[in-house]
């Protein structure tokens, strides 16, 4: 019994994981769509390991205060907006690293020790889908995903056409 509730909360991690992957995705492409960083994304893509490394570490300097200030917020009592502020900063962070990640993976991964470690954090992930694959949740998640894509498609369909 016990396996079985750890096997459910990692399916319900992974979903979850899968879910905010593909929506942050999506945002990041609007938003770089929006605010016109094509050129910005090239230079990236472009980086020398160093400057890789740099531009990663840069959007977790930008959350950091953010999540200080949802800390101090929860410490003096403010437990609703400190959450949903650490939420905000989750998303943004979340959004803002797996975009520059993306861009900036090939100059990483030149990195002995980030290799290593890429690759010992992909394995834990290819473990961890694999085992809960199988799951009748995960198998509810996929249809309900499918189900839910399909509707956005539609009614996004009805404004654009």
């Amino acid at each position: 019994m016990l396996k079985k509730l750890m096997l459910t909360i990692l399916a319900i991690l992974v979903i979850f994981e899968e879910w905010l992957w593909d929506m942050l995705t999506v945002a990041g492409q609007w938003l770089a769509r929006a605010f016109n960083l094509e050129r910005f994304d090239e230079r990236l893509m472009k980086a020398s390991p160093p400057q890789a490394l740099l531009a990663l570490f840069i959007p977790l300097a930008i959350v950091t205060p953010i999540n200080i200030f949802a800390l101090f917020l929860l410490a003096h009592g403010r437990i609703g907006e400190g959450i949903l502020l650490e939420i905000v900063a989750k998303l943004i962070g979340t959004l803002l690293v797996a975009r520059v990640f993306k861009l900036v993976r090939p100059a990483l991964l030149t990195f002995a020790w980030f290799a290593k470690l890429y690759d010992a954090i992909t394995g834990l992930l290819r473990w961890a889908h694999k085992l809960v694959h199988d799951s009748a949740i995960y198998k509810l998640s996929v249809m309900v995903k499918a189900a839910v894509k399909a509707r956005a498609k539609a009614f996004l369909q009805y404004f654009y056409h």
